[in-house]
């Protein structure tokens, strides 16, 4: 067998059975490979950002990595905005990038870039693979350090003649490390801290947020030590819903997470990082715990969260302790004038259980998470990093993930155009994914930032800079040029119809709602 064959051969036996690819020539050995390595579910996308959205998406919701793969420096360009998003979730992913034969590199093709320094800060681990019979061996290491714990990037660039030259068989996978314990002194110190009831809050991180048992865990702390129990604005995915805890999280606005945080003595930080704003604003702190509060580590993001949880648990006598958690209760149907609330009602009202949430909605979703609270369970995928473009590829790979459940993709117009060629790959693909586009036409968080920056409202040629109406975007066309039926709405009980269409008919639909 050639390079490509084996390492594909080695993807598979690692448990990287699914590649979201925008291939080039130079990687067309690796594309040739893939009929005679039929196990291997290969997913076309237009863009390269679609990929490794796509990529990330799998992974959030499967917990095991998917592969991307890029046309050599400029592709992984297109797809880095992604991958930054992915790296601040901790997806594991192995990134395969293509780059020209070893022989060719000396001549300074038009292609030739610096792959390995594009790589680095989206990146955990980074090889450049020497020739064929090394690649396999380098395939193994990549799935490894993609499984490593948290979960990590893994880019492995591939010379056109580590593909094409012959090679030797696959190469099997070592197990990934498991994470080490959090030292015991420091699971005791906190257990001592809470039984002191001293305004002590306790804040999730990802790892804690997308697990039922351990966010279920937390609560039951809390509520025995008298702790408020808070998790972070954004999270890789959320496990929330009916029958899952309920617990109060920071915000995007700077305000409203200080105000959230006021008073608190200690914060215990649990597989988490200290709060930080999302940017810096003019007379507004950078961190958002008050200046005179103690912060404490519990257990850090790849350590064994599980076992520190357990043994605090333990400490505090809190196993017995009911946590608390959301009942179900939709609201009704929701009449009136369209707006973000009545749309998020009706999702909350309509939506199947076990649904998967990829919320890119920006402004519009910022009071989805009372609203849907105690709606059927669900797993929420937040814009962890906050590059825009996220949320239809996130949506798509979520799907080809579980294609068994239905996949509801929250999007803001602006943002959409960042990867609208998701919805061609959703169409080839038949994916049961439901998107809604919230079609106000501007970037109206920007309009919002710059009245918190600037100290004034948008002028006319600031103004001109945030607004999306001239020309208007056609989400129906744009949708149904991709070959997903469309629909556009102006009122609440055309959307309810649509989105009772969207999610009882198989295959990709998308609203197009005029707010």
């Amino acid at each position: 067998m050639n390079g490509a064959e084996s390492i594909i051969k080695t993807l598979i036996g690692g448990g990287v059975d699914t590649c979201f690819m925008n291939p080039g020539t130079s990687e067309i050995h690796f594309v040739s490979a893939l009929d005679s390595v039929k196990e291997m579910h290969s997913v076309l996308c237009l863009f390269e950002g679609v990929a490794t959205g796509c990529a990330d998406g799998y992974a959030r919701v499967t917990g095991k990595p998917a592969a991307a793969l890029l046309h050599l420096g400029p592709g992984l360009g297109n797809g880095i905005a992604n991958l930054h998003n992915a790296k601040k979730a901790y997806t594991p992913m192995v990134n395969l990038v293509g780059q020209h034969a070893t022989s060719h590199l000396a001549y300074d093709a038009p292609l030739s870039t610096d792959i390995e320094g594009l790589a680095r800060p989206v990146s955990h681990w980074v090889r450049t693979t020497q020739n064929a019979r090394t690649a396999a061996a380098d395939a193994a290491e990549a799935i490894l350090a993609a499984r490593t714990p948290p979960g990590q990037i893994a880019t492995l660039i591939l010379p056109s003649d580590a593909n094409w030259d012959p090679a030797g068989g696959p190469v099997s996978t070592l197990s990934p490390p498991k994470p080490s314990p959090a030292p015991p002194e420091r699971i005791a110190e906190v257990a001592q801290l809470l039984r002191q009831r001293k305004n002590t809050v306790l804040l999730m991180g990802d790892p804690v947020m997308r697990d039922e048992r351990l966010s279920g865990l937390a609560s039951r702390i809390a509520k025995s030590s008298g702790a408020r129990l808070i998790g972070n604005w954004y999270g890789s995915r959320i496990s929330r819903g009916a029958g899952r805890p309920v617990y109060e999280r920071l915000n995007y606005a700077v305000e409203q997470s200080i105000r959230i945080l006021q008073g608190t003595r200690h914060l215990v930080l649990v597989g988490a990082k200290e709060p930080v704003g999302f940017f810096a604003y003019p007379n507004k702190p950078s961190l958002l715990a008050p200046p005179d509060a103690q912060i404490h580590r519990l257990v850090d993001v790849d350590e064994d969260i599980p076992a520190a949880l357990e043994g605090l648990a333990e400490a505090l006598g809190a196993s017995k302790v009911f946590p608390d958690l959301a009942p179900l209760r939709r609201p009704p149907l929701p009449t009136g004038d369209l707006s973000p609330e009545t749309i998020w009602a009706t999702v909350a009202a309509l939506m199947p259980e076990n649904a998967i949430i990829s919320d890119e909605a920006i402004t519009a979703g910022r009071m989805a998470g009372p609203l849907t609270q105690t709606a059927p369970p669900h797993d929420w995928l937040h814009v962890t990093g906050g590059s825009i473009g996220q949320g239809l590829p996130v949506g798509t790979g979520a799907a080809i993930g579980h294609p068994d459940r239905q996949v509801i993709v929250m999007e803001g117009d602006g943002s959409g155009m960042y990867t609208l060629q998701s919805l061609w790959t959703q169409a080839r693909e038949s994916l049961n994914v439901l998107t809604v586009i919230f079609a106000n036409r501007t970037y109206r968080i920007l309009q919002a930032e710059m009245k918190n920056l600037c100290g004034k409202e948008a002028g006319p040629k600031s103004s001109a800079m945030m607004r999306l109406d001239d020309p208007d975007l056609d989400w129906v066309a744009l949708s149904e040029g991709m070959g997903v039926p469309a629909r556009r709405v102006a009122t609440v009980e055309a959307f309810i119809d649509a989105f009772r269409r969207g999610i009882e008919e198989p295959g990709p639909f998308l609203i197009e709602v005029m707010i």
